[in-house]
């Protein structure tokens, strides 16, 4: 959650944004360029009439929860309906995928997995490299940062709770590191099976399809039982965090709330 100007601003400039990400990723030429951000001005528009209407509802909801304890039981169902939601979006990019793939060159798959390589190197400096110890003081300074976004500055009680979590928790980052390492083949794989030009559309669209589908839903059953595990860790957490609140850090957190709100709404008006 960064600030709310912030919000309004990479929303309203959403398809610059995204297409300066992907292009980095793919280095599109002008033919490719010209449909990614025609495809992405589509699902901008698309977002803003069926999906922000959504979050509306889901920050108002938020907001009445925020003043009174939470059970796990209602975060977990929050992250339900978040990565339900995530997968929607998911699925709105089939269409594009499908018609961009075959029109990739070789190279640019190359690009790709150069950058795949990039980020994973910088991943594994910052959670595989290094003492458990110095692991762990980076992850509580991650959750303490994101959890003062919404709630102020922490207190004693509040910081207790996030280094008892991070010294329980069962996060292993050799274990995600393996499900990136998965989810980056199968891209490229299926990138260059469609990239043959010799599948069907309809064919192209199943696996398009089904590796989105992969994407939210790992085939691997012992990943899967790892991010359950996770999930409900977290959730747990994330409760114990919000239950061991102030009163005045209850009121920062609707305040905030109440900001994604407003602008939640601003942003429903298509701009002119």
């Amino acid at each position: 959650m960064a600030g709310c100007s912030a919000v309004k601003l990479s929303y309203n400039n959403a398809v610059e944004l995204s297409h300066w990400r992907l292009n980095s990723y793919l280095d599109f030429n002008d033919t490719q360029s010209l449909r990614v951000r025609a495809d992405l001005a589509l699902l901008l528009a698309w977002h803003r009439s069926s999906e922000l209407p959504l979050y509306v509802g889901t920050l108002e909801k938020l907001q009445r929860m925020a003043s009174s304890s939470v059970t796990p039981e209602q975060v977990c169902d929050l992250f339900t309906d978040f990565k339900s939601r995530f997968q929607v979006i998911l699925d709105q990019t089939e269409p594009t995928i499908v018609a961009l793939a075959p029109t990739l060159k070789a190279e640019q798959l190359d690009h790709l997995a150069r950058k795949f390589d990039k980020r994973n190197q910088k991943w594994r400096d910052e959670w595989l490299a290094g003492s458990l110890a110095e692991r762990s003081a980076r992850r509580v300074k991650q959750l303490v940062e994101r959890a003062e976004m919404l709630y102020g500055r922490l207190e004693e009680p509040q910081l207790a709770v996030l280094r008892t979590s991070v010294v329980a928790s069962g996060f292993d980052a050799a274990f995600n590191y393996r499900e990136t390492l998965r989810r980056q083949q199968d891209a490229l794989q299926t990138l260059r099976a469609l990239q043959s030009g010799t599948l069907t559309e309809l064919r192209a669209r199943a696996e398009v399809r089904a590796l989105l589908g992969r994407v939210m839903n790992s085939p691997d059953t012992a990943y899967q039982n790892y991010l359950g595990k996770m999930t409900r860790e977290n959730c747990k957490a994330f409760a114990t965090l919000h239950n061991s609140s102030t009163s005045a850090q209850r009121r920062k957190a609707i305040g905030t709330l109440r900001d994604y709100e407003t602008d939640a709404q601003t942003l429903l008006a298509p701009r002119r």
